[in-house]
């Protein structure tokens, strides 16, 4: 069975920081997913600053090493009305388009995000006649996400030997 994984940086990292409260690896983690098939693509899509802090930079050079793919925004400032700025980028639609353009070249899509908006998304895989994966924790994942994957869905907390990070790693 092909597999391509699809990682959504910001809900990953939010999911680990204020969930989990233990951090993941993601060299680990696709070394897990290799478990279930072959590997044919992981992509990693993350928000950067211009200039990127030297941990960022780091983390992300180690994910190229590691097989991944990245696919990077700029990080824009949006001031509210109340005069607050606040940085921020959407991946969402570069994932669901990857998603879609490569719809081809695998059998498993795993989609590791909690979020809402790719519902629709997974309905349409469902429609060409792909299986998906969602990798997430309870309690971070959506409620029609959950929904939609039944029992594909794998909890962070139920593969957690297999995929912490060992901290003597210097990558994050």
């Amino acid at each position: 069975m092909k597999i391509a994984v699809f990682v959504d940086g910001a809900n990953f990292f939010y999911m680990q920081k204020d969930r989990l409260h233990w951090w993941i690896d993601p060299k680990r983690m696709l070394d897990w997913i290799k478990t279930l098939g072959e590997l044919t693509d992981a992509y990693y899509y993350v928000a950067v600053d211009d200039p990127m802090e030297p941990q960022q930079e780091n983390f992300l050079k180690a994910l190229t090493y590691m097989g991944y793919s990245l696919v990077t925004k700029q990080l824009k400032t949006v001031t509210s009305e109340s005069g607050i700025d606040r940085k921020k980028a959407n991946l969402d639609v570069e994932i669901v388009l990857d998603m879609i353009n490569v719809v081809d070249q695998y059998d498993l899509a795993i989609l590791v995000s909690g979020d809402a908006d790719f519902e629709r998304t997974l309905q349409t895989l469902r429609a060409r006649g792909k299986k998906f994966l969602i990798m997430s924790t309870q309690g971070f994942v959506a409620r029609e996400i959950r929904q939609q994957a039944g029992m594909h869905f794998v909890d962070f907390q139920d593969i957690r030997e297999h995929v912490e990070k060992v901290m003597k790693d210097n990558y994050r």
